[in-house]
């Protein structure tokens, strides 16, 4: 049974450096018809699947941008949404948004249709590193944002952030995170960046082009940041988030619980009654398998047994509070320990891990070399 729902507008006003997500240039593009089309969407799958949408908590919004609609447009959006997904559970509803996309009648449209979350990309306040990265938007227009967004009645707001920029130094970092808290908004995200293939980044790394900090520079970035959150009393509770008491995100608890979620739109990914899918990615191609009453699926996978158990502490792990053994027990109807005693008692001596009667957690040091601890839960087959 899904928790949660993901929608995926694809539309873009500008292409990020870094970026790697299913988008297209907003200009030209068939948006009016493809939010119609996702309506179509949602009412073939909540037909199909009824059971799978009877406790939906979250609904996220992301992208590309959602709010590179107009207000017209997010409020179709928005009326279809509440048509076909049951919204009586639903306790947070998140948006994705641009600085400098935002005017106030598309926020007014945003929380006068259910949203009452907002994710901003800010990823830094340097405005040459971000002409860098791609990014259009200044200062002005997030602290004009953010004021607007409290004035329309949001409350929860979220700003991403990103360090190990390229050409970033400690001190451009620093900067940004005395700028970030001094918005005094409950919930920051913060992540190291990471050249993806079939992205501009990419294309300059292989050419040498692209000067990146270095792995230590990168960490004592990410030193810095747990350190400032907590002396701002922020609470990380996930290896790249940071919250006040209450403000912790609902709907990507839902990934690294590894609970299930509906996927909908042109390269979303879901996972529902045991199958992780994905959607057709061109336009084209998803738009006219709906037309045709199909969902628009391209890839399907059952999760086997084992991979189940793997994806359990490769993400239950990214939270701070770890993976608790009764969860586990509960799930697999085994201990954690049967499974993974021995890895599980190496990472503790190498302090990477800490191990008690609840369960088991990343230790501060292992938060540095996450992906390398979560290696080390694959299943022999």
């Amino acid at each position: 049974m899904a928790r949660g729902v993901y929608i995926h507008i694809p539309f873009c006003h500008q292409i990020c450096n870094y970026c790697d997500f299913n988008k297209f240039y907003f200009k030209n593009q068939p948006v009016d018809e493809y939010i119609e089309i996702l309506g179509k969407e949602m009412e073939l799958a909540t037909k199909k699947y009824p059971e799978s949408f009877k406790q939906i908590e979250t609904i996220f919004l992301g992208g590309g941008t959602p709010t590179a609609l107009s207000s017209k447009q997010i409020e179709r959006l928005l009326e279809l949404i509440r048509t076909y997904i049951p919204m009586d559970n639903v306790t947070e509803f998140t948006s994705e948004a641009n600085p400098d996309e935002l005017s106030e009648a598309k926020m007014q449209a945003l929380f006068d249709g259910g949203v009452n979350r907002l994710s901003m990309g800010v990823q830094s306040f340097d405005q040459e590193l971000l002409k860098n990265i791609g990014r259009t938007h200044s200062n002005n227009h997030v602290y004009e944002t953010i004021a607007m967004a409290k004035k329309v009645g949001f409350r929860n707001i979220s700003l991403d952030l990103m360090y190990g920029l390229p050409g970033q130094t400690m001190a451009q970092w620093k900067d940004t995170l005395e700028k970030a808290f001094a918005l005094d908004i409950p919930h920051y995200s913060a992540y190291s960046l990471i050249v993806e293939p079939k992205t501009i980044f990419y294309n300059q790394y292989t050419k040498g082009k692209l000067h990146l900090p270095t792995e230590d520079l990168e960490a004592d970035m990410y030193d810095v940041l747990m350190s400032q959150m907590e002396a701002h009393g922020l609470l990380q509770y996930e290896i790249s988030n940071f919250a006040l008491s209450g403000f912790s995100s609902k709907h990507n608890k839902i990934y690294w619980e590894n609970d299930e979620y509906a996927g909908f739109g042109a390269g979303a990914h879901g996972y529902l009654a045991g199958v992780r899918y994905s959607n057709h990615g061109p336009l084209k191609k998803y738009m006219d398998a709906v037309n045709a009453g199909e969902l628009p699926i391209v890839y399907e996978h059952v999760v086997t047994e084992n991979e189940k158990r793997e994806e359990q502490m490769f993400l239950g792990l990214r939270k701070t509070e770890g993976i608790p053994h009764s969860i586990y027990e509960e799930k697999f109807k085994e201990s954690m320990q049967r499974d993974y005693s021995q890895v599980i008692e190496k990472l503790v001596s190498e302090g990477l891990l800490e191990h008690d009667t609840k369960g088991i957690r990343l230790t501060r040091k292992g938060r540095f070399v996450g992906n390398e601890v979560f290696q080390q839960f694959l299943l022999e087959d």
